[in-house]
């Protein structure tokens, strides 16, 4: 059931803008999704089998967008040469999503607080368990399909998808750069989610219109991820102008 699944998410992920994930009650996602708890226990098996499917969601749809911004139609990125560009545009991205979105920024840094779900990274999904203390029959859950990604895998594939998006504008000899300069860009803005840009970080009131925390972290971000493309050797990548 696609439909009720997504529902079935989104009223989890409501809830837990709400209140603290212990207190987050089965019965009250279910309804939220206008769906049976029976329907709910049979498409999670239970409430850490929700808590996995739910996180695994937003950090899919955390990589979707990284892809997005690396593509070079977006109006976020840069032109199709300007690859620090398109790799910083995906670096703003991922500032926002892990400003914006609680689940994304403790799978990005490791760090679950006690108002999140924090499944287990190894834990598989819940087996079957029969009627009883008002709690209705359980079929088995779909396969959690592995380990929940964590900060190393979530860089990795930030490197990987950067990397596969710039490399056909690349010649060969400089792919081993170019996968150091997108490593490097990756680590840079996970210590830029980890410690972010503050109001205060930038030029005294007065000299410039006062930015928004967006704007600084962009820019931010922006400058490190350029300055890491430029260390590549030469200097300036492939198609960028001098």
């Amino acid at each position: 059931m696609p439909a009720a699944r997504e529902s079935l998410l989104d009223a989890a992920y409501a809830a837990l803008t709400e209140r603290a994930w212990p207190a987050v009650r089965m019965v009250d996602v279910a309804a939220a999704a206008g769906v049976s708890r029976q329907t709910l226990y049979n498409e999670f098996g239970s409430k850490e089998g929700l808590a996995r499917a739910l996180v695994r969601r937003e950090t899919d749809n955390y990589l979707a967008g990284v892809a997005r911004a690396l593509d070079p139609r977006s109006t976020a990125a840069g032109a199709r040469g300007d690859a620090a560009g398109r790799v910083a545009a995906a670096a703003a991205w991922t500032l926002r999503t892990a400003r914006a979105n609680p689940l994304v920024r403790a799978a990005l840094t490791g760090c679950w607080n006690d108002r999140l779900p924090a499944p287990s990274a190894a834990a598989e999904a819940a087996p079957p368990r029969a009627a009883g203390a008002g709690i209705p029959a359980q079929r088995a859950a779909p396969p959690g399909n592995g380990p929940l990604p964590g900060p190393a895998e979530l860089v990795g594939r930030f490197c990987a998808q950067a990397v596969a998006a710039l490399e056909p504008d690349w010649p060969e000899e400089a792919l081993p750069a170019l996968c150091t300069a997108c490593e490097t860009a990756a680590r840079l803005t996970l210590a830029c989610v980890v410690a972010p840009v503050t109001p205060g970080a930038g030029p005294a009131p007065g000299r410039v219109p006062a930015r928004s925390r967006r704007e600084l972290e962009t820019e931010a971000v922006s400058r490190l991820v350029r300055g890491a493309f430029a260390r590549m050797p030469g200097g300036v990548p492939p198609g960028e102008c001098r």
